[in-house]
């Protein structure tokens, strides 16, 4: 039997805007994914320590707040502090252009904008996450 990918999603920060990642979490459950829905207002240590805590191959936030930048990078942060250098990291909302490959560079496996198909998250996510782990 394989193991189901665990998925955590948060809002991480002030950001209360709260559809879109509800439809990201409702459609990765659909697909087959075990997913920790943390909801919103949730500190950065808070997500890497549930991440931990919970054993999952993904952290998923949303960031609409234009906190992307400096959120994420705690949170990897604190997942690399914990020993979770091999959680897969990604980040869906409004980011500018020109912070992708910074966001990248910092740690973050992907980027998805406002509007992604569902099937394409569930499509890298399934590419990128070693299910052995």
């Amino acid at each position: 039997m394989d193991k189901k990918i665990r998925v955590l999603v948060s809002k991480v920060g002030l950001d209360g805007h709260d559809r879109g990642v509800k439809v990201i979490a409702y459609g990765l459950r659909d697909a087959g994914f075990e997913v920790i829905f943390l909801g919103i207002h949730h500190t950065p240590d808070q997500v890497a320590d549930t991440a931990i805590q919970e054993d999952v191959d993904v952290v998923g936030l949303s960031i609409l707040s234009g906190a992307h930048m400096h959120l994420t990078q705690k949170v990897i942060e604190k997942l690399r502090d914990q020993g979770g250098d091999d959680i897969f990291v990604v980040v869906g909302g409004v980011i500018p252009e020109e912070d992708k490959l910074e966001l990248m560079k910092i740690g973050v496996g992907h980027i998805f904008t406002s509007g992604t198909d569902i099937n394409r998250v569930v499509q890298v996510i399934n590419d990128n996450v070693n299910r052995d782990r």
